[in-house]
């Protein structure tokens, strides 16, 4: 098991512990369906999935797990409101394009929605551009920009002032340091690498 592997099995746990038994799922981005045939067999959750590359929906039906082929914003326009318990954006946020208006969709359809990402404003992350002018290449980022698909990164202190602006609750929050592991306590936008977000919807 490789290192980004063992990343994604923490970051799964975490996400499991907001998901109730038989909650209804829907997995924005969500691959080759690793994370909701997860979920399915540690929570028996209704698990659904939305990919935009033909082949990792395939990945999906051959674990048992329902998914859809195209874009996300077309499809979610599809459910009604709170058709879902969770909606889950798991490391696809910067790769969306309208993240805004895919959250706020995100919030409509689902109760709740966990939003988990790498923060751009991690220590390590400042020092490569402080010192080298580029980003690092490693197991978060293993290739360089031109091979990479297209991005917008950004900062768990930027992700909570879009909190703040688009009046979304933080029902919760986990701050993991570099490793994944072990949960960071103090200075979480300069010393956390990834971040997972418990949102609802202001009433």
């Amino acid at each position: 098991m490789n290192t980004n592997t063992k990343k994604r099995n923490v970051d799964f746990q975490f996400i499991a512990e907001w998901v109730k038994q038989e909650d209804r799922i829907l997995d924005l981005g969500c691959g080759r369906g690793v994370l909701l045939e997860y979920l399915k067999q540690t929570k028996s959750a209704y698990a659904v999935g939305v990919d935009n590359e033909f082949e990792k929906v395939l990945s999906c039906i051959k674990r048992g797990v329902i998914a859809y082929h195209g874009d996300v914003k077309r499809i979610l326009s599809r459910f009604e409101t709170n058709s879902f318990d969770r909606v889950i954006l798991s490391r696809s946020v910067d790769l969306i394009n309208d993240p805004d208006a895919i959250l706020g969709e995100a919030l409509r359809v689902g109760k709740r929605a966990t939003v988990g990402f790498v923060n751009h404003g991690f220590w390590k992350n400042r020092f490569n551009y402080f010192m080298h002018g580029r980003r690092a290449i490693n197991e978060v980022y293993p290739k360089s920009w031109y091979e990479s698909h297209p991005s917008n990164p950004f900062s768990i202190q930027e992700f909570e002032d879009f909190c703040v602006v688009r009046k979304i609750s933080v029902m919760d929050r986990v701050y993991l340091r570099g490793d994944w592991r072990k949960t960071c306590q103090c200075f979480p936008n300069l010393m956390s690498g990834y971040a997972i977000y418990d949102l609802s919807k202001e009433p």
